[in-house]
């Protein structure tokens, strides 16, 4: 629901957005190759995007946002769910964008049925970005030529190692799970060090979890020990307050389970062990992995790039 907040603090998102420095053009890297003979790098537009997401109607506003700045012009296809919110926050956006730069430079789809004849427009588009569930991701790489940028899944970890601070633990624990369940960031999996199995650090972690209101379920050996309801699947994302807890043998068994059952997105180790941190960020296979950090902060404004 867009309520009064949620559209204050995106009218800020697009401010902070606005001041970032102009990313076009902008100079990475120049090298000469040879006498007289320059190569530079910079950034520069991809073109044309195509982007369908999920029913959040802010989704829109982010995605426009990011498409002035970075020069991109822009087709989108919301949920049905959001038509009416998306079709006055387009209405908004393309108001105010200047003649110099053209009203048609955001285009918006209301009919699913537009985007099969989009998706054969690989002369026009340069990248669609499908953000939803699995099912929509495969579908529109099997339906179309063009470039697809897609990751649908969010099973995100946290592995507990023995020598971890578990007051430490349970904060980022806790905003992992508890801050934005419905978040792709969020924890979906518990990963905890055997020696850790009813300790009173952890015990006053799950407390502290199921005052939250967090269901929680096992794995074979947290269902036996801890007397838990057994999960049906490793591979499962909650996106509401449950999580699964198993726990594993050491780091290296953090390490396969995550790069088995999980979905490189995000993937945290808390622990005071530099060795162990170490061997967890070099070994699991995901776009982020963090050490004694909330997998939430995975996101691009903690990240430093504006939005």
């Amino acid at each position: 629901t867009l309520k009064a907040g949620k559209i204050t603090s995106l009218a800020e998102s697009i401010r902070a957005i606005a001041d970032m420095e102009d990313p076009i053009s902008h100079t990475l890297k120049k090298t000469e190759v040879a006498k007289d003979l320059v190569f530079e790098k910079m950034y520069c537009p991809l073109g044309v995007l195509l982007i369908i997401f999920e029913s959040r109607p802010d989704a829109l506003v982010q995605i426009a946002a990011l498409a002035i700045r970075s020069g991109n012009g822009l087709l989108l296809k919301g949920g049905k769910e959001a038509m009416r919110s998306n079709t006055v926050l387009h209405k908004v956006i393309t108001s105010v964008i200047p003649d110099a730069v053209g009203k048609k430079l955001i285009g918006l789809v209301k009919s699913k049925d537009e985007i099969a004849d989009l998706l054969k427009l690989d002369d026009v588009i340069d990248l669609v970005i499908p953000r939803g569930s699995n099912r929509l991701v495969s579908q529109i790489k099997a339906q179309t030529k063009i470039p697809v940028l897609g990751h649908a899944d969010g099973i995100c970890h946290v592995y507990i190692d023995k020598s971890a601070d578990m007051d430490m633990a349970k904060r980022i624990v806790l905003d992992a799970k508890v801050d934005y369940p419905a978040a792709c960031n969020a924890m979906e999996t518990l990963l905890v060090h055997k020696d850790l199995n009813k300790t009173e650090g952890l015990d006053d972690l799950l407390m502290e979890l199921a005052k939250e209101g967090v269901a929680i379920y096992g794995g074979p050996v947290a269902h036996d020990t801890l007397k838990v309801p057994k999960v049906d699947s490793f591979h499962h994302e909650y996106s509401s307050m449950a999580c699964t807890l198993e726990f594993v043998d050491d780091v290296q068994s953090a390490i396969d389970h995550i790069n088995r059952y999980g979905s490189a997105h995000t993937d945290c180790i808390i622990t005071t062990d530099k060795k162990s941190a170490d061997t967890f960020l070099q070994q699991v296979d995901s776009a982020a992995v963090f050490h004694n950090a909330s997998t939430r902060f995975c996101d691009g404004t903690r990240f430093g790039l504006g939005a």
